[in-house]
């Protein structure tokens, strides 16, 4: 008897979209705030799986980015790159924008880890000055997104194209360098969930959730902070840059098919405040 004329024609396995991956060779990664402690070891991580980078800073000058690039493994798809943008200038991201696509091709991974912040007591009102409040939402919240209005549009091009928001522990504990920041970043969580669904399918977002991290990031925190925060952890210490950028590189290989999630990276600190 012959077989119905369904069962005779080869199939050809449809690729399951955002399935896991060990490498990541060919792909395009827009690293903002790449001369960052976080932002240069996401860069190491990243090119180590055979991606493109492309380290977007505010400049002026190339040296902290070249000693960035320097580091970075070789890979097939052609060299690194640097870009100078301002996260608070959004005509200098579409300009980046632009030059990476038109230099690199399309990026198909965005990694938000540009910052700022300054150490305020809560209970220090008017320490927080007005001034200082509207720089800390204009580079962590509003720079975060217009970031990503950017990139969004080469990015829609790309399969399995991910932005992943540096977020902190401070956005839901209300702890951190001060209320504005925890603030800002309690938006970019926000943000995550929002853009997660608004850009689906053509785009994931996702976000990391790091705790004290050792990186100077926060001015006039040092050795004393960082040994007080460790014993205050589960975990027994702080956390490293390259906790935080192997958390990322997680969320875009191995976790593909997270999305609108934001990972806590702190070594349980949270769990303490």
């Amino acid at each position: 008897m012959n077989a119905p004329p369904q069962a005779c024609a080869a199939s050809t396995p449809t690729p399951t979209p955002y399935a896991p991956v060990d490498r990541l060779d060919g792909r395009v990664a827009v690293i903002v705030g790449g001369a960052g402690a976080i932002g240069a070891q996401t860069a190491r991580r990243l090119a180590a799986l055979g991606v493109r980078v492309a380290l977007v800073h505010r400049g002026p000058g190339p040296a902290k980015a070249d000693a960035v690039l320097a580091m970075l493994p070789a890979v097939a798809a052609g060299p690194h790159a640097a870009f100078i943008a301002e996260v608070t200038d959004s005509a200098s991201l579409t300009r980046a924008a632009a030059e990476v696509a038109a230099q690199m091709g399309p990026a198909a991974i965005l990694v938000n880890s540009a910052g700022f912040t300054q150490a305020v007591p809560v209970a220090d009102l008017d320490g927080l000055t007005d001034e200082l409040i509207d720089r800390i939402f204009q580079v962590n919240w509003r720079g975060a997104f217009a970031t990503v209005r950017a990139f969004a549009p080469q990015m829609r091009a790309v399969p399995d194209a991910v932005v992943v928001n540096v977020s902190s522990i401070a956005a839901f504990t209300g702890q951190g360098s001060n209320l504005a920041y925890a603030a800002a970043k309690a938006g970019t969580d926000l943000m995550t969930k929002a853009l997660a669904k608004a850009l689906a399918p053509q785009l994931r977002v996702v976000g990391v959730s790091p705790g004290v991290v050792n990186t100077g990031f926060v001015p006039g925190r040092g050795a004393d902070f960082n040994a007080k925060a460790a014993a205050a952890t589960p975990l027994r210490r702080v956390g490293e840059a390259d906790d935080v950028a192997r958390a990322i590189v997680a969320l875009v290989t191995t976790m593909s098919f997270a999305n609108g999630t934001t990972v806590v990276v702190d070594g349980g600190r949270h769990l303490t405040l």
